[in-house]
Formats: C-alpha cells, structure tokens, sequence
C-alpha cells in the first residue's frame, strides 16, 4: 500500500517493551485524577477498608476503586460492568490502576458500600475551589431538575391510576364477554380458536384486577399514597411539559454564578421545589464560606418562610413572585393593586378608601393579619374589585420581608437571565452524560452517591478548564492541606 502511512506488523516483537508511561501524555486529565485521590485521606473521609484486614484475602484498596469511578464518570462510563471492561483494556485505566482489573462485582460493591465517603469527597472537591479562590462571588443560582429513576410509569401506583386502570379492565372484559356470547349463539368451526383466545385474555384480566388489589392493599400502608414497585424511593413527578410527567428523583443544585462549579447538591423524592430553597442556600453559604450571600432562584421556590428564614441567616433571596390569583383574569383589581401604608397600618384602595386593620387570623400556620374598608358597600367602582360585601385583603406578619425579595429582584432587572445562563446548563450537560436512563442505581442512597460522582466529574472538568492542566495540578497538592 504506497503513499500511505503504515502500522506496525501484528507478529513484530520489540527487544524492549515499552511501558504505560510512556503512552499517558504529559498534560492527560488521568494524571490529575491520580494527584487528587492520592491526597485524599480516605479512611478520615469515611471509607471502608483502608486499613487492611490481618486475615482473610487481601481486597482492593479503595483508593484503586476510587480512581476507576472518577475516571469512569468523567468518561461517561458510569456502568460497573463497562468499568470491568475498561480496566482490562483502556492503557489510561491501567497506568491508573496499576494494570489491577477488579471485577464488576467488587466496582458496584464499592459505590455501593462507600456512599459516604464518595459524597466527602466530592465535598472536599467543593473546598479545594474555596481554597483556590475560585468563588470570589457571593452569588449562586438554585434550581431543581427531574432525573429519571430505575423505576417505569408502568411499575408507579397511587390510588387514582388503580382505580383508572381497573375500569379499563371491566370495560375490556365486558366487551370480551360480549363477543363470547357472540360466538356461542352462532357456534361456526371457525370462531373455536378465537373463543380459546378470548377465555385467555379474560383470564389474564381477571389476574391482573387481582394484582391491583394487591398493590391497593399496600398502598394503603404508604404514608404518601405512593408505591413504585421497582425503586421504592422513586416518585411520580410532574414535568414542564403539559400532562407529562415520570418516574424520577428530584436534584437540587446550587450553582456559582462566575465559573458555573457546583457548590452543593441534594437529591430528594420531593416533586416541588418549595421547602428546598433554605436549606440549599445556607449550604452554599457554608460550602463557600461567605457570610453574606445572593441566591436567585426560580418562582418555584417561592415561600414566605423559606424567604424569611434565608434573610435570617444573611441571605438575600432573588426570585419572582407567582401570580395565583384570578382576580387580574376576571377584570378585576388583584392583590398588588392596593398600596400597604406602613405608618397607618393600612391599605390605600383603587377608589382612594382605607382599608385598616381588623384581625389576625392563622392560616396553614402563619400569622395573618386581615383588613377591609367599611365604604365597600357604597363603592362605584365595587364590581371591578369584588363580587363580595367587602374587599377583604390579607397580610402576613412578615409580609417587609417579601417586600424586600421584590425590592431586590426589581433592582436586578436581569435576575432570571443570569439563573437560566447559570444553571440551566449544567443540568443539561449532567443529563447528557448520564443519558436516556440517568440514574442506574435503586434507593435514595444509591442515587445519591451516584450524583456525587456526577457532579464530582462535572466540577473536576470545570476546574481544568478554568485553571488549565499545570495549575490545577499543583492545586492538587492542597487536598490533604
């Protein structure tokens, strides 16, 4: 074959062998994986089996499996039994490892048994970047995202779906019967298989009403009127599309606004994002080591008291208020139509009336204090305000710290921008590398340590790109600092 480039013939044998350094260039992520775990004190971290036993046979040690999981993930090569396979054939993974392949087993054993400590060390990663000044701006951005689960539609039961199912299957099996009688009355040679066919699928049906009163009577039993059947901890969950939904857990991020690293992260079996806006918050807050700290986040998140209890712990909250109220669609006037004058405890109407104050009242536990005008009854302008005797309007007691959230957000008109460029791509490209199944692990632990390696790989890939293979390599050596 002339002109072109030729390889090397299979049965050539070298006098001297050339060794696994030799093929990792000298700028390879590998090496970096490789620093970064070595200065890990694993068993402070929480691992199993870094110490070794005085008897028994000699196990892994778990630095080794360590190393293959990160690789893995930065690899999207989540799957212990690819791992296995890479082990005995990827010249990277084998300069990592030493050349030791363990089986599929001993890998899924390890994310499996280790979950703690895997998680503390992708928040030992998270403090590498503090160190590293890399978080100069007290400003993340929170979000929330559906990941599915192990677990399909079809295997998720709440009442409402057995009972829907339950009346597709009557209503199968008295159309079936119908056309049994059918062929009874008109006995031709022809319809005898038909009619076996048919006393199958009836069967079938009737086993499959057996099987939902079975799972009826367990639901029963579940505090959440919820069962999945192959992944317990999965939820059924709403999606942005319209009537859709799936099977999924639910992650929780808090994103740097400047380089896009994650700073924490939460899976939970919640299907809204409503009661995870403080906790997220103050955890970014003491993985950033701010005292201070901005979080912007979506009117999902929006609650009175997630918002008062961030402005308690010095966190300023930026989000949006939903709109709920049907007032504005009717043509009439809503809630932000009447202005709260503070001095006099009291709200200016459309029509220039006062409307003061006149009771506290508790509702779904907060303190609410209500107020309506006594000229309502004489208004002009009272069909554009309400179809009752009186406007009536509520205000919680802490209703200056919403006020404030609503101050800071019409300070910084571009609020929203800055989260959906923030965050919105870091779920997209997590969901990219774990593709179309996402999650391969059962149980809300499981799942937990395995978004840890995701976001471990994920910030990891950051760093290099941020401060290039030199720097963050000498970085490496602050871990165990």
């Amino acid at each position: 074959m002339p002109r072109f480039i030729e390889g090397q013939a299979r049965q050539q044998v070298t006098l001297m062998p050339e060794c696994l350094e030799d093929f990792i260039a000298k700028d390879n992520p590998v090496r970096v994986v490789d620093a970064f775990v070595s200065e890990l004190n694993l068993q402070a971290l929480g691992f199993d089996g870094a110490e070794p036993a005085c008897t028994g046979r000699p196990s892994y040690h778990p630095a080794v499996l360590l190393k293959i999981y990160i690789y893995g993930y930065l690899n999207r090569l989540q799957s212990s039994r690819r791992l296995e396979r890479e082990c005995q054939r990827n010249v990277e993974l084998m300069w990592l490892t030493g050349r030791l392949a363990p089986d599929f087993k001993t890998i899924a054993d390890f994310r499996r048994d280790n979950g703690s400590g895997i998680r503390n060390v992708c928040r030992r990663f998270v403090l590498l970047c503090r160190d590293l000044k890399l978080f100069s701006q007290a400003l993340v951005a929170i979000d929330g995202s559906k990941f599915k689960a192990v677990n399909t539609r079809d295997k998720n039961f709440t009442l409402g779906k057995i009972d829907k199912r339950q009346q597709q299957i009557e209503e199968s099996i008295q159309r079936y019967l119908t056309a049994l009688d059918t062929a009874d009355r008109t006995q031709p040679v022809e319809l005898e298989a038909k009619t076996t066919r048919l006393q199958d699928k009836i069967a079938m049906l009737r086993k499959q009403m057996r099987v939902l009163d079975a799972v009826k009577e367990q639901l029963k039993e579940q505090p959440e009127k919820q069962l999945s059947m192959t992944d317990p901890d999965a939820r059924s969950m709403a999606t942005s599309g319209r009537g859709s939904g799936m099977v999924a857990y639910n992650v929780q991020v808090a994103v740097d606004a400047k380089h896009h690293l994650i700073v924490t992260h939460e899976v939970t079996n919640q299907g809204h994002d409503r009661a995870a806006l403080a906790s997220m918050a103050q955890a970014a807050r003491k993985a950033m080591g701010k005292r201070k700290l901005q979080a912007i986040a979506d009117r999902g998140y929006y609650s009175g008291e997630q918002i008062k209890a961030c402005e308690d712990t010095s966190i300023a909250a930026i989000l949006p208020k939903p709109n709920t109220s049907g007032a504005r669609a009717h043509g009439r006037f809503d809630r932000s139509d009447f202005i709260y004058i503070q001095s006099d405890d009291e709200f200016q109407c459309p029509a220039e009336q006062r409307a003061i104050y006149r009771f506290t009242r508790e509702e779904n536990g907060l303190q609410m204090r209500r107020y309506w005008s006594s000229a309502c009854t004489q208004c002009t302008i009272k069909a554009q305000c309400t179809p009752s005797d009186y406007r009536r309007i509520s205000r919680w007691e802490h209703e200056d710290v919403l006020e404030r959230a609503q101050q800071r957000l019409d300070q910084m008109p571009d609020a929203m921008m800055v989260r959906r460029r923030t965050v919105e791509h870091v779920f997209g490209t997590l969901k990219h590398w774990m593709g179309y199944t996402h999650f391969l692990t059962r149980r809300l632990r499981n799942v937990s340590t395995e978004m840890s390696l995701n976001v471990l790989a994920y910030n990891l890939k950051r760093v290099l790109g941020i401060l290039g293979f030199d720097k963050t390599m000498t970085a490496m050596h602050l871990v165990g600092g």
